[in-house]
């Protein structure tokens, strides 16, 4: 049986060589029964409409962004920015996973879609092209790429910031229509930003988990229960490549970076403060505005500072649902 896997990525992005991870995981442990066939950037799946593609079948599995999905998906794209406290991969990961076994509003809006992965990720900075930034005042006026859940941050900040799919901010640098992009230090080698862009400024940004590879659900009812056993099984795989590949990815795009002249600056710790204490009240907003859409989002928020309160105190995810306490690895 041949499922085809579709990604608006290159196949040697950061994460498609961890796709590549997982495909060569299901052939082999189905002894061959299954298939996959990858079609590579952005064949078959664009990055903002990847989830209505999904839904009406132009691929059996693929690379899905709700939060950057420009309709619908209003939990899962604020979500995202609750995470401060979560440092690692795998805490984000389990953390999307506690905020969603509680809320089925996360069900209802992946709707026609079996989730196969949960995707976190490294902490951005800031990239930016031809201005260096020091501190916070000098974010302002700068026109810069952010996921929705900084939008708010950002304009309090006196900058102008936009949501656009990852995939097409390099030329938006190269032509000068951004000033800069939120991003982690790996975009600097696996984007090539390293090549229009001569700045980091390593400020703290919490990042969140949000699903990213999901099957048709239509497709996923037609595999026998042996099949859908194996991609359940598959799942764990799946992350623990995305996480392993996105930290190389880290380490090398910082070494390219600095081979191509990227100048790195960090952030002083009152800066890093003034940027926390507004990152917080402004997720707070952004939380009790998803009650306009009939969605609990105070609540999910508060759960949230829960967990994250855990991990601090005890390097645990601790979900309310029982006997879902999670170590988390360093």
């Amino acid at each position: 049986m041949v499922l085809t896997y579709a990604s608006p990525y290159s196949p040697n992005h950061t994460f498609s060589l961890a796709d590549r991870i997982w495909i060569t995981w299901v052939e082999q442990h189905s002894n061959g029964h299954l298939r996959i066939h990858p079609n590579w950037s952005g064949a078959l799946l664009s990055s903002d409409q990847s989830m209505i593609e999904l839904r009406h079948g132009v691929a059996d599995i693929g690379l899905i962004t709700p939060i950057y999905a420009r309709g619908g998906e209003q939990l899962i794209r604020t979500q995202a920015g609750f995470y401060d406290g979560a440092r690692t991969f795998e805490q984000q990961v389990a953390m999307y996973r506690c905020l969603a076994d509680t809320e089925p509003e996360f069900a209802r809006e992946l709707s026609g879609l079996k989730v196969l992965a949960i995707q976190g990720g490294t902490m951005p900075g800031i990239v930016t092209r031809t201005r260096a930034v020091s501190t916070l005042e000098d974010l302002r006026g700068l026109r810069l790429r952010a996921p929705s859940e900084l939008l708010g941050v950002l304009r309090q900040l006196g900058a102008d910031p936009v949501s656009m799919p990852m995939g097409e901010v390099y030329s938006a640098l190269a032509k000068g229509v951004l000033d800069g992009v939120l991003a982690p230090a790996d975009t600097l080698r696996a984007l090539h930003f390293g090549e229009v862009a001569k700045y980091y400024w390593s400020l703290e940004i919490p990042r969140g988990a949000y699903p990213a590879r999901a099957m048709e659900l239509r497709r996923w009812l037609q595999l026998s229960p042996e099949d859908q056993s194996l991609l359940e099984q598959s799942t764990a795989v799946w992350e623990t490549a995305l996480a392993d590949q996105t930290r190389a990815a880290e380490k090398a795009g910082q070494e390219m970076g600095e081979r191509q002249g990227v100048i790195f600056q960090k952030a002083t710790a009152e800066d890093q403060r003034q940027f926390d204490a507004l990152y917080d009240r402004e997720t707070e907003r952004s939380a009790a505005a998803l009650t306009v859409y009939g969605i609990s989002g105070p609540e999910i928020y508060r759960h949230a500072r829960e967990l994250s309160a855990g991990i601090a105190a005890t390097g645990r995810v601790q979900c309310r649902v029982a006997g879902a306490g999670v170590p988390i690895a360093p």
